[in-house]
Formats: structure tokens, C-alpha cells, sequence
């Protein structure tokens, strides 16, 4: 088995578990009871706040952001200086002028669905939910849910196309039928909703759970440690 590989200059909580084969680069901060799976990459000054959740094979960029309590599930990928929030109404202190701690509020954090990619400068609000295989284009703002499947962009975030497993955009065959230019997987969209067909020689993805829906419009991060 791969042992990790941590630069020296990394700040690595001892009370984190990093999976085989991950590589924790220069200037990456990995907080206390964060768990990170196998073989993933933690790219040069990125943060994973406490007790978040990485799966297998994960790519965090370059000073990517990711703030308690997210959940990254396997082969997500995440952008430069890309930021996943976790404060819907972000104050830095109460009414009475009292510095907040972490006993003061309620941290939401974002959800990233098996394979979704979310592009450089991208910003995730707290508990918005991408669904898998989603990309997320370059600079946006996302404040809703995103569908398994969907290309967004913009601020606020909207879908302007679907993209398949590979990250290539589709392109429509037929009412409700999509095909992946790059490797020829064809997929269904009924009332919104895009699958990936059986065809010969494509996989079908299995059955996962639904999404959970945790739609926000507003929000920012909140530390814990702070």
C-alpha cells in the first residue's frame, strides 16, 4: 500500500486521516478530524477545514478553499482558489458587538457529488448541493442545487448546457437524447433530469441516492478555528 506523501511545509493536524497514495503539497493546511481517501492531491496553499470529508481520488488545486462541513465524494475535481462556503448570514459578531465563536452559529457546508468538477474562482455556497458529474464553470457563483449532469456559469450560476463523464458538452441527437462527442455515451433528459443510457460499449452509472436539497442564496465562510 502507498504510504501519503507530505511536503514538510504543509501544516497536517495529527487528528486527520490521510488515505494511500495522497499527496499533501507545500503551504497546504489540513485541519483537525478533516479525512481525506486514497490517492487524491491537495495542491499548493489549499484548506480543508475541520471534519470534512474527501473521497478517493480528489483534486484540490491550488489555494482551493474547502470549509467544514463539506462533503467530497470520489474523483471530484476543484479549481484554483476556488472557495466552497459554510456561513449563510456571516457576521463577526452579534448584536451586542460580542466576537463570535464557533458555538455562536451553525455551519452548512456544501456538497460535491461523485466525478463533478468545479472550475478556478468558483464560489459554492454554503449547503448547495453539485450533482454528480456536474462542471461548474470558471468564476461562478453557485446558490442553488445543481443537477447531475449540468453545465453552469455565471453569477448567480445558471445551466446553459449538459456535459458527460468525460467533461465534453453533449450534443442533441433527438428530442431528449444527448451524445457525448468524445467517447459516444448517449444519455436521456425526462422533465430535466439527464442518465446515462446502456449502450453498447458504455457503462451505465449505477443507482446513487437523490440529491439532498439544501438551496441557499446567500453565504460566505466562517471558520471554526477562529
Amino acid at each position: 500500500m502507498d504510504s501519503p506523501r507530505i511536503y514538510s511545509t504543509a501544516d497536517v493536524d495529527q487528528r486527520a486521516e490521510i488515505g494511500p497514495g495522497t499527496v499533501i503539497w507545500h503551504l497546504a493546511q489540513i485541519r483537525e478530524n478533516a479525512s481525506l481517501g486514497a490517492h487524491c492531491i491537495i495542491g499548493r496553499g489549499a484548506y480543508v477545514g475541520p471534519g470534512v470529508v474527501i473521497g478517493d481520488r480528489v483534486k484540490l488545486q491550488n489555494y482551493a478553499l474547502v470549509y467544514e462541513p463539506a462533503r467530497l465524494e470520489d474523483e471530484v475535481f476543484v479549481g484554483p482558489a476556488s472557495v466552497l462556503t459554510n456561513d449563510v448570514y456571516p457576521r463577526s459578531v452579534d448584536v451586542t458587538g460580542k466576537l463570535k465563536r464557533p458555538a455562536d452559529w451553525n455551519a452548512l457546508g456544501a456538497i460535491v457529488r461523485h466525478g463533478a468538477s468545479i472550475g478556478a474562482r468558483a464560489v459554492i455556497m454554503a449547503g448547495v448541493v453539485i450533482g454528480r458529474w456536474a462542471l461548474v464553470g470558471a468564476g461562478a457563483v453557485v446558490t442553488r442545487d445543481v443537477p447531475d449532469f449540468a453545465l453552469v456559469a455565471g453569477v448567480p450560476a445558471r445551466r446553459i448546457g449538459w456535459v458527460g463523464r468525460a467533461g465534453s458538452s453533449l450534443v442533441a441527437e433527438s428530442a431528449g437524447r444527448w451524445r457525448c462527442p468524445e467517447v459516444g455515451e448517449v444519455y436521456e433528459e425526462v422533465d430535466g433530469v439527464l442518465t446515462l443510457t446502456a449502450e453498447p460499449g458504455t457503462a451505465p452509472l449505477a443507482d446513487e441516492p437523490a440529491l439532498e436539497t439544501n438551496s441557499v442564496h446567500l453565504g460566505d465562510v466562517h471558520d471554526d478555528g477562529t
